[in-house]
């Protein structure tokens, strides 16, 4: 069969724009040869139209609510694996072995140790730096210990970002609550010893089930805003540290990362206000009143969020475990319910999102706010460095996107005195 082309004319020029088929039947249409050919170049803000790169890594599909690892639906990883096979699939392709799967949690553990040097790095840091800014500053200060290989996709690099993420991010919780650091405890695993780190004490089985989960679900989402800093970053030949530094800035932002964490932070406005959700779900209905829930639909999932499903079992779980009797989280679940039966809601499926869950888990654990965005960073780890990987084996080009010039034309210079 013939290769399908799509011809664009413009001014008398055409360029043949081949049209390339993903394994999930999504098109696309090769743009590489427009500019060349007929002096155009696309426009499309937020690149929300624009196909990047061609990956093997994650597919999405936001009408039908699909998210798949390596052809792997989310909620067969969330149920039945756990986050290091889960990080072994994303960065090799194929779930491991047990001999495979045992030999990559050993390299991890062997390779946990944090330098020194994070440490008084962390600690020089002003008082209430928030924990994003220490997180991106103990990672970069890796690139000035580790310096060998560091920009190539060697095994010894991957795993040692790996291995010591957890350990950076229990670290910086505790540094930002003004706590001492509690020793690594390489008889642990990956979660359980993070978890450790970060509170002093072995969490319940319930809880280190669902922050298992959690980094699962959180572990790739193809090429969002961080996962695409990543690979911009990385295509310059930065090394894998200042590539990671790229994405945990990208995911600082509200708009990306910090969902989670604008949605206790609504729940407290709502307890300090008096509790009366039914008064905020009136005002989330209104128009005119310019306010909106936090942690209900998605900017991708116009159906469901398939992470949501997965992770509301854990909450009530944890919810249960712990026997907590917060405000907060009441407020929480009955924000849940009216999501779920108001038909203002159903009918535009604005539906619990996984940052609505993720938010209350972390707040029940005893997880400050601030820290919640590095959470997320962990649980996304695995897959910024996959995406990294795959970039480099690729060998993609330097990202460099174009522009459409709206300012002034040319002018002649105006010496100062006659301004």
């Amino acid at each position: 069969m013939a290769e399908e082309k799509i011809i664009i004319s413009y001014n008398g020029k055409s360029s043949e724009c081949p049209v390339t088929i993903g394994t999930e039947n999504e098109a696309a249409m090769d743009i590489a040869n427009l500019r060349d050919d007929t002096g155009l170049v696309t426009l499309d803000f937020g690149y929300k139209n624009t196909g990047a790169t061609k990956s093997a890594i994650t597919f999405l599909d936001g009408e039908l609510g699909i998210l798949r690892y390596r052809g792997y639906e989310i909620a067969d990883l969330a149920e039945k694996s756990n986050f290091t096979e889960v990080a072994y699939l994303l960065l090799y392709g194929e779930l491991p072995t047990k001999i495979q799967l045992d030999e990559f949690n050993s390299k991890l553990q062997a390779n946990s140790d944090v330098p020194a040097e994070v440490a008084a790095i962390l600690k020089a840091m002003p008082k209430g730096t928030h924990p994003m800014a220490q997180l991106t500053a103990a990672t970069i200060t890796l690139s000035g210990v580790y310096t060998k290989d560091v920009s190539k996709a060697t095994d010894e690099t991957i795993i040692n970002v790996l291995a010591k993420f957890p350990v950076l991010v229990a670290m910086v919780m505790r540094n930002y609550e003004g706590l001492d650091f509690i020793p690594n405890d390489k008889s642990l695993d990956y979660v359980s010893n993070f978890l450790n780190m970060a509170f002093g004490k072995k969490a319940s089985p319930v809880i280190t089930e669902a922050m298992d989960k959690l980094l699962i679900l959180h572990a790739d989402h193809e090429q969002n805003c961080s996962t695409s800093a990543v690979r911009m970053v990385g295509s310059s030949n930065a090394n894998i540290y200042a590539s990671i530094c790229g994405g945990i800035a990208a995911l600082w932002g509200p708009l990306h990362g910090g969902a989670n964490q604008a949605v206790l932070e609504q729940l407290e406005q709502i307890e300090k206000d008096g509790g009366d959700t039914s008064k905020f779900v009136a005002m989330a209905k209104d128009k005119a009143s310019g306010f909106r829930l936090m942690g209900f639909g998605h900017r991708v999932y116009k159906n469901f969020d398939p992470r949501a499903k997965i992770i509301k079992k854990s909450t009530d779980d944890v919810l249960s475990d712990l026997n907590i009797n917060d405000k907060k989280l009441k407020i929480a679940m009955e924000l849940e319910q009216a999501a779920l039966h108001d038909s203002y809601f159903v009918d535009r499926k604005l539906y619990p999102n996984v940052d609505f869950y993720s938010g209350i888990i972390y707040n029940a654990i005893g997880f400050p706010t601030d820290v919640f965005t590095t959470l997320f960073a962990l649980g996304r780890i695995p897959g910024w460095v996959s995406q990294w990987k795959e970039m480099k084996e690729n060998k993609e080009p330097i990202g460099r996107p174009r522009q459409i010039y709206t300012g002034a034309t040319v002018r002649p210079y105006s010496e100062i005195g006659s301004r």
